[in-house]
């Protein structure tokens, strides 16, 4: 039988959605994220790469054919439309994985994971929506030691982002991960056992938990 519940976790880069996916999977929940999907459909002698090179030059790859990840996103998010050009491409093509993915599982729930849930307009694949929040200068200082930028740049792909206010507006769930590891596992246990419920409940749009707070 196919899963009865679906959850969308999103959060702004480097809010840690990473870290909650892996507490998720820690307590055996099927997990797709998106990241990993979009790393394969832009695989060498994908249709999707091969638009990708027409579109922006054969200046994105790397010597041994692949995608040049870390210039396409300077690239793209210094300009808004090079941002949509690339999207055009690869969002059809994610979402139909995704989609495919989702409807294989068998688990009482299962989790999305994709950081532009809400302005992909892909918030229809799921039935609950998840947000790991943080702070905006969290967010910079995580992202500059992460991936070894400055702040600029750390500044520009923020600012490309949907706002906060607007993911938090179309959340069900928040988890807020400003503390320690120990913590997000404690807060993802909780958001496990209310999914399990709603899941046996047949009950996807019940009113949501904002975390962490006292565990009742």
């Amino acid at each position: 039988m196919r899963t009865s519940l679906t959850i969308g976790l999103t959060g702004g880069i480097a809010s840690g959605k990473s870290t909650v996916q892996n507490a998720f999977l820690e307590l055996g929940v099927p997990v797709l994220d998106a990241d990993q999907v979009a790393r394969e459909v832009v695989e060498p002698g994908s249709p999707a790469l091969a638009e990708i090179t027409r579109e922006f030059g054969a200046q994105m790859l790397l010597p041994d054919g692949t995608l040049d990840r870390r210039r396409m996103r300077e690239h793209v998010f210094s300009d808004a439309q090079q941002l949509r050009r690339l999207e055009t491409i690869t969002h059809p093509r994610i979402r139909e994985r995704m989609n495919t993915w989702r409807s294989a599982q068998t688990a009482p729930y299962c989790v999305l994971s994709v950081a532009i849930l809400v302005e992909a307009g892909m918030i229809d694949l799921v039935d609950r929506v998840l947000v790991v929040d943080v702070a905006e200068q969290t967010q910079k200082a995580r992202l500059c030691s992460r991936d070894g930028i400055d702040v600029v740049l750390a500044e520009r792909m923020l600012a490309a982002q949907l706002q906060r206010s607007s993911r938090l507006a179309a959340a069900h769930d928040v988890l807020l991960n400003e503390g320690a590891l120990t913590l997000v596992r404690a807060q993802v246990e909780r958001l496990h056992r209310f999914y399990l419920q709603l899941a046996a409940r047949g009950t996807p749009t019940a009113p949501g938990l904002r975390l962490p707070d006292p565990v009742i």
